[in-house]
């Protein structure tokens, strides 16, 4: 299997390399005239597979920003959804085209070229495009001027199309090629094997992309802000009205905010070693230890892939490790910690997995049932890093000053007040480096986002 494959079979769910985990329908539809939602109660939408679009998760869940957005509008009109994937974007503008979908939620960018053509919908996020080489490319593309004789290939009918030809009218020598059969994420994937030199993409998919393959670089941004959105076909000025309207009023406001939250708000500066080392031990240590973390969740209930991660957090999956304060092993456990939980040798990877997943297990069983999901976990693991006295001290403090303790968004900005003289001589645990749970959460689900895929 080449490497490419490789990523494409093994990494689907995360990075959707391959069209992998369709919907109920796959393809272009026949033209056809689509009863509005509104007299059907079903929201027919196009979109693609995408780690920044539509894809399913390990236990094959739909999920993603697009899904996210829609699946909230939808439920606030009362309608299902009904998703259509295609395998390329030019597939997606065909179905608008036709008439096939009520919208689109396929990451396309707002381009007055597009809007003269289908309805405009409402925007929801805002990115740069950019032009993305091998880190070893030499010399790298800087400037437009440098793109003379350049290899670019970007996907057939993307907004890169008229960004780069609007480059071409004002620097002689810039040229690329359209495909119309490979999506954004599987040309990012090639430039990384190198066998393509640069792409173009959205920077929320360099972003996503680049923790799972770490040799892409950012040569250079081509555009300032765009906006990323919804289109409905022509003639659709109603379904796109109401759309607008639900996107700009609070429940919308919150939509946006939970996406961004759950799918890009957690992902840190991009630090190439990290992210190129945990990688290369994916291959080289992971392997053995997937079956430990596996059993221990059908033993525990904590996924393994989320394991796996806080185990590489806590060791980079060293069952050897040892700090300064005297934790050790795969887990890092304390020597009281092993010892509450029957473990008798730290430094035995097979004990210490099972001890640790029984300890973050018992940490998301002590906190409320009320508390949703993910909130639950990502309190869970605060609770493993700072310890569950110095958490319910913060969750007080959240509510002595009007936070949801609750609510991971909140906690993030309370648990830093347990370093802060004005506040902790008046919890019951005193002093914490609160910060640090922060941080650790934060790294925790960056991993597991990389790691999901072994787990498939």
């Amino acid at each position: 299997m080449t490497p490419i494959l490789k990523y494409a079979v093994s990494a689907c769910l995360l990075t959707t390399l391959v069209g992998c985990g369709q919907s109920e329908s796959t393809g272009s539809k026949p033209a056809k005239q689509l009863a509005p939602p509104a007299e059907t109660g079903i929201l027919e939408v196009a979109t693609r597979n995408g780690s920044t679009t539509y894809y399913l998760d390990r236990h094959e869940n739909p999920i993603g920003p697009e899904h996210s957005l829609i699946s909230r509008f939808a439920e606030s009109q009362g309608w299902q959804v009904n998703w259509t994937m295609y395998d390329s974007t030019s597939e997606v503008i065909k179905a608008l085209e036709s008439g096939a979908t009520h919208l689109a939620a396929a990451g396309l960018t707002h381009l007055p070229s597009r809007t003269e053509r289908f309805t405009l919908g409402p925007a929801h996020t805002e990115i740069t495009e950019q032009l993305v080489c091998h880190r070893e490319m030499r010399p790298l593309p800087r400037t437009p001027d440098a793109l003379t004789d350049v290899a670019i290939t970007v996907t057939a009918d993307s907004s890169y199309v008229e960004t780069l030809n609007g480059l071409a009218t004002e620097h002689e020598g810039i040229k690329f090629e359209e495909d119309d059969s490979r999506t954004t994420e599987i040309l990012l994937a090639a430039v990384a094997e190198q066998s393509l030199k640069c792409t173009v993409a959205d920077s929320n998919i360099v972003q996503v992309m680049r923790r799972h393959f770490p040799n892409l670089e950012v040569a250079m941004n081509l555009t300032t802000g765009k906006n990323l959105g919804w289109y409905l076909p022509a003639g659709a000025a109603d379904l796109a009205n109401s759309a607008r309207e639900w996107m700009n009023s609070t429940a919308g406001d919150e939509a946006i905010g939970y996406m961004e939250n759950r799918y890009y708000a957690y992902i840190g500066e991009f630090d190439f070693v990290d992210l190129r080392a945990l990688n290369r031990r994916i291959d080289d240590r992971l392997p053995d230890y997937r079956s430990h973390f596996a059993e221990a969740e059908t033993t525990t209930g904590m996924p393994a892939d989320l394991l796996a991660a806080l185990s590489y957090q806590e060791s980079h999956w060293d069952p050897t490790a040892v700090s300064p304060t005297g934790v050790r092993g795969i887990m890092m456990l304390t020597k009281n910690t092993a010892e509450s939980l029957g473990v008798t040798d730290r430094l035995d990877p097979v004990a210490a997995i099972d001890g640790g997943a029984r300890y973050l297990a018992d940490r998301h069983r002590r906190l409320p049932d009320t508390i949703p999901e993910p909130d639950r976990t990502f309190l869970a693991l605060a609770s493993y890093n700072i310890g569950r006295g110095h958490l319910l001290d913060a969750r007080q403090l959240a509510r002595d000053l009007g936070k949801n303790p609750d609510s991971w968004d909140d906690m993030k900005e309370v648990l830093p007040l347990k370093a802060d003289k004005r506040y902790y001589p008046q919890t019951r645990y005193g002093y914490a480096r609160g910060y640090e749970p922060v941080h650790y959460v934060q790294r925790i689900r960056n991993y597991r986002d990389v790691i999901s895929s072994s787990f498939e």
